[in-house]
């Protein structure tokens, strides 16, 4: 990249490329540590949607920004609430779920991890919130219309989300192992 290849061939970066490799590393290694703590990282994401949405509220503007953060939203819901294989095109390559209960056990693997929807999730938010500082991605537009339209895109995509979840018996929502007390008999 930004660097001169030494007699050994080496390649010396450059003071800005050093510093911008620690930066990534340190930014990386932060971001690794906060994997564990789930709640809060989803408050500091809803602190930035709020503050976000505090913004285009007091700054009457920026409608086109929202309907566009939320449309991408909603496609990594989609990510997150689907599995890694889909059993519409397994099935069609011979393979199928199980069609007993106790034939075997597959768990579900998502598309989008969580951690994953979560880190798009905030750089969606922390992104929008900073191109409302740009007066060009304030487009006048009808806003209730665009809320109507993405509330009707919203219906339909969950519509068929759930509708493949039934017919395909995968809950999304089911976390961890079952636990089991014992005996009801006992």
């Amino acid at each position: 990249m930004e660097g001169v290849e030494v007699d050994g061939g080496d390649a010396v970066l450059s003071p800005l490329a050093n510093w911008k490799n620690e930066v990534s590393r340190t930014f990386r290694y932060y971001l690794d540590r906060s994997a564990p703590y789930t709640f809060r990282r989803w408050l500091g994401t809803l602190t930035a949607a709020l503050i976000y949405m505090l913004r285009v509220y007091y700054g009457r503007g920026f409608y086109v920004i929202s309907y566009g953060v939320g449309t991408y939203i909603l496609n990594l819901l989609i990510g997150f609430l689907s599995p890694k294989v889909d059993p519409e095109l397994e099935a069609s390559e011979g393979a199928s779920l199980p069609p007993k209960e106790n034939d075997e056990f597959r768990p579900f693997v998502r598309r989008l991890p969580e951690f994953l929807f979560w880190y798009a999730t905030t750089k969606a938010f922390i992104v929008a919130f900073l191109m409302t500082f740009c007066s060009i991605f304030d487009v006048p537009v009808f806003w209730p219309i665009l809320l109507c339209y993405w509330i009707f895109l919203f219906v339909l995509t969950m519509k068929r989300q759930i509708t493949h979840m039934i017919r395909y018996k995968y809950d999304p929502f089911n976390i961890g192992k079952k636990k089991h007390t014992g005996n009801k008999f006992d």
